[in-house]
């Protein structure tokens, strides 16, 4: 019940609902397209969310993009094949993305059935148009390159950790932005502010996933570079051991400072689109980077536990984001939180200040900030139970009549 005692999250997780539902009946009819989106919505819910934003022409070729990485960065974390098997498959997806009949079975769960049914995003991947075929077979190819590359050694410097992110993520950015082009849409973002924006949703992401990563079986894969943990604790695995916790703490500290010098291009990247649908797509899982590393620094549960976004919070993002003004407005209020977490006795506190502070001069001197109220925390009041039943009510009203 804690999402009800904020209203303001209640009706956009509302809207939130009624707007899937829109779009689910907007998806084509055919079965390679049905398996598409939904296979979509089972491998990253988050991102089934944002992709809402596109019209339907682009929002296949992002979902098949989307489908296409995802299927080769499941084949380089399945740490059961073989290496002498693995490198060939990575260096050669983007061959594969074109034949129907090829299959290789692995991973588990939902991504062994993304696997096992890759013919079915080939498919959809053979109707996009010439220019997005290409620029999803450049950037899959290069990505498995580089994927093959790190397969073979450790993240040792920041240097490393930049260009595993740049490979995994960066080109990313490449790829979304070279699609916009192909639509006419917007012109061709300069690459290091496409790398950028891959670079600062990655490194969240990894720092995130640390407990996960670290307890992965039958064995783990770490990209946090040495160059910053080695400062901390003596192998990476240590930092989730209780007694290491302030030593863990301030390496996690370490590792949010370093994504911090992301943001600015990230800002400077969503101030130049023109397409307001393009744009949402983007800002949104920006937003939720900035307000995860919020949540995550100074923050020792990322070593026991899960640290995400609550659900009402990302469906009020997903919502409010229509600007640049909210952009800003966002950065500018979860990098104030961030602030208000740094401890003085931290090593890196002057650095991470200093970064804070860029950001947020940035987002004051666009002269579009407006107060958002985002807050981190459990609510501290309930509202009374009759509201609260009135709006589960009206939710779940909603939710039938446009799930129909």
């Amino acid at each position: 019940m804690g999402v009800l005692s904020r209203p303001e999250e209640v009706a956009a997780l509302v809207r939130l609902k009624v707007a899937a539902g829109r779009i689910r009946r907007q998806i084509p009819p055919e079965a390679h397209w049905a398996f598409a989106y939904d296979m979509l919505q089972r491998v990253s819910r988050s991102f089934a969310l944002v992709i809402q934003q596109l019209g339907p022409e682009l929002r296949n070729a992002v979902c098949v993009f989307y489908l296409v990485l995802r299927a080769l960065d499941t084949v380089e974390d399945d740490t059961g094949i073989p290496n002498e098997v693995k490198l060939p498959i990575l260096r050669d997806f983007y061959r594969h993305i074109y034949n129907p009949d090829w299959l290789f079975s692995c991973g588990a769960n939902d991504y062994r059935v993304l696997m096992d049914n890759f013919r079915q995003v080939s498919t959809a991947f053979l109707e996009l148009g010439e220019g997005y075929q290409k620029a999803i077979e450049e950037i899959t190819r290069r990505m498995g390159e580089g994927m093959a590359k790190f397969i073979c050694m450790e993240v040792q410097t920041i240097d490393d950790y930049d260009e595993y992110c740049h490979y995994v993520a960066g080109l990313v950015g490449y790829g979304l932005s070279r699609l916009f082009h192909a639509t006419g849409t917007e012109d061709l973002a300069p690459d290091h502010l496409s790398n950028s924006m891959g670079l600062f949703l990655q490194k969240t992401n990894i720092i995130r996933d640390y407990l996960e990563d670290i307890n992965e079986i039958p064995k783990c894969r770490m990209f946090w570079p040495r160059e910053i943990w080695s400062k901390y604790v003596d192998k990476l695995e240590d930092l989730k051991y209780e007694e290491n916790s302030e030593k863990a703490v301030q390496c996690l500290n370490d590792m949010v400072t370093n994504a911090l010098i992301h943001a600015h291009d990230c800002l400077q990247y969503m101030s130049a689109l023109k397409d307001n649908s393009n744009f949402r797509f983007c800002a949104i899982p920006q937003i939720m980077a900035i307000g995860t590393c919020a949540i995550c620094y100074n923050n020792v549960k990322v070593f026991r536990g899960v640290v995400k976004m609550r659900r009402g919070l990302t469906a009020r993002i997903i919502d409010e984001t229509k600007s640049i003004s909210d952009v800003y407005s966002a950065f500018y209020e979860f990098s104030s939180l961030l602030e208000s977490k740094i401890d003085d006795n931290d090593p890196n506190a002057a650095l991470t200040r200093k970064r804070v502070d860029a950001i947020k001069k940035t987002c004051k001197s666009s002269g579009l900030l407006k107060r958002r109220g985002y807050d981190l925390e459990k609510s501290k009041y309930r509202m009374p139970m009759l509201i609260m039943i009135v709006l589960l009510l009206a939710a779940i009203i909603l939710g039938v009549l446009y799930g129909k």
